[in-house]
């Protein structure tokens, strides 16, 4: 059995002001054909199960690129164009092959291509033929498109927001694959669209038991596998919102009524889904609070919005200058760590100053003016590294060149970091000589993927909603693209009455 797999992601926040071009890939994550680490990122775990099940299971495995770019802004043309030619032509000399497995994300968009994801399969199926497996594995966060549907044979999501689950849904796609392959299963699609826009983190219910009830379906009566496709709200493209993809053994009618059953169900929890998100001084009031209740743990504020994971800069100032602001007012004594700020430029100069010096230094606060003015501040280099990281499950996330600055005067450190990234681990933290558990607030960068990590040793979790450039609004965001009525923008779209 010969199996064609590679890999082509990011994330496109279509208000971004970062634009993503091909030295974008080069910075986060390039590999060529063979060259993938044994490690996968998000987004290419189907190439890393193909890899340890071929000798297993008597497979021949052609590795094609796996490229991934942190979350941006709209996507050069030629950028994707290289990227996709350069795989259609790895897969055009590797044929005849039974299957293609890929490893996508679902919300890229670039100069001229909406649905990138949809133009690559549609490539795909047309040099293999219809006889040919298709799968591929998504990130929840993207749109599910007619294009897409109609070239492949096996699409499947993870489930887990935070994204916990990538590599076991990368085992989940790869397995369906397989298994209509030998002639085990045969795969059929439905969906179902939701008609909302929503936020919906499986970290807290109500999504917490509605995705263990999808985990029981799988597997049983004929259903194979079922996702929720959450949609990218900061992506103005046509087919952006809410979806259930069900996969069934050859029964399209158990797939639409099973899609739709669950979608309607989970559009009846709409209100329900989101966190509870609080204003910058009654965050900064909580966090206090909580550490006081629980000395031994920090509490963790998530800078909600300004999340380099949704494509915007994460060089947002706003809720680091009110911690400043309150430690000035209390005399001291607040022991903050934050992670990150993206500043490439306050980084070659921390780093030219070398660890141990104190400099004035303007950091943050330049992507745009809703990330709030620079923080000017004297500062001691307390760390510099040539290459940060952090954890994220089995992925190594590069930060690229850092430092970690100390506000003088203060307990405040601050990471300083050159590859825009959310935060996901506290080793982000440790990896630099912070003591994540020395400290009385952590400040991360990310809406909810810091989640799994943080948990165990935060003393609360406070989500805090800081200006941004991300459209956090759906009901006023000013779509143009969008092709239906989604809520909240139309408070009924299904026309239900209720």
């Amino acid at each position: 059995m010969r199996i064609f797999t590679a890999s082509l992601a990011t994330e496109t926040n279509t208000f971004s002001p970062v634009p993503t071009d091909l030295a974008s890939f080069r910075q986060a994550f390039y590999a060529g054909p063979g060259a993938h680490p044994e490690t996968p990122t998000l987004c290419s775990s189907p190439m890393v199960v193909l890899r340890r099940r071929a000798e297993a299971e008597g497979l021949t495995v052609i590795e094609g690129t796996a490229a991934w770019a942190e979350p941006g802004g709209l996507l050069q043309r030629q950028a994707y164009e290289t990227l996709r030619d350069e795989i259609l032509g790895q897969l055009a000399a590797a044929l005849p092959v039974d299957g293609v497995i890929l490893g996508l994300h679902g919300a890229m968009v670039a100069q001229g291509y909406e649905d990138c994801e949809g133009d690559l399969l549609s490539r795909i199926r047309a040099l293999t033929g219809p006889g040919v497996m298709i799968a591929a594995e998504l990130d929840p966060h993207s749109h599910l498109t007619p294009l897409r549907m109609a070239n492949a044979d096996i699409l499947a999501a993870f489930l887990e927001f935070p994204h916990t689950d990538f590599y076991e849904r990368g085992e989940h796609v790869v397995d369906l694959a397989l298994a209509a392959l030998r002639g085990e299963v045969r795969p059929v699609m439905s969906s179902f669209d939701c008609r909302m826009i929503a936020v919906l983190p499986t970290s807290r219910e109500p999504m917490r038991s509605f995705v263990n009830r999808i985990r029981a379906l799988q597997g049983r009566d004929g259903v194979l596998s079922v996702s929720v496709i959450h949609g990218f709200m900061a992506a103005d493209v046509p087919e952006m919102g809410t979806r259930i993809l069900v996969v069934t053994d050859g029964d399209k009618a158990l797939g639409d009524r099973l899609a739709r059953d669950l979608g309607m169900e989970l559009f009846g929890l709409r209100h329900q889904t989101i966190m509870d998100l609080v204003p910058v001084a009654q965050g900064i009031d909580q966090a206090i609070a909580a550490h006081a209740a629980d000395p031994s743990r920090p509490a963790v504020i998530a800078d909600t919005w300004d999340n380099p994971g949704g494509g915007v800069a994460g060089d947002g100032t706003v809720i680091l200058r009110a911690l400043i602001a309150r430690d000035a007012q209390a005399g001291g004594g607040l022991r903050v760590g934050v992670a990150t700020i993206w500043d490439p430029m306050a980084v070659v100069f921390a780093h030219a100053a070398g660890e141990g010096a104190v400099l004035a230094l303007r950091f943050g606060g330049k992507a745009g003016p809703m990330a709030g003015d620079p923080i000017d501040a004297m500062v001691r280099v307390m760390r510099v590294a040539g290459q940060g990281w952090q954890s994220f499950g089995p992925s190594r996330v590069p930060l690229g060149p850092v430092a970690v600055v100390r506000i003088e005067g203060s307990g405040i450190d601050v990471i300083l970091n050159t590859n825009r990234t959310q935060t996901f681990e506290p080793d982000i933290f440790s990896n630099l000589g912070i003591d994540p558990m020395a400290k009385d607030i952590l400040l991360v960068k990310s809406t909810n993927h810091f989640h799994a990590g943080f948990a165990p040793i935060a003393a609360a979790i406070i989500y805090v909603s800081a200006p941004t450039s991300y459209p956090t609004d759906p009901a006023t965001t000013p779509y143009r693209r969008v092709d239906r009525p989604l809520w909240p923008r139309v408070a009924d779209p299904h026309g239900t009455g209720g």
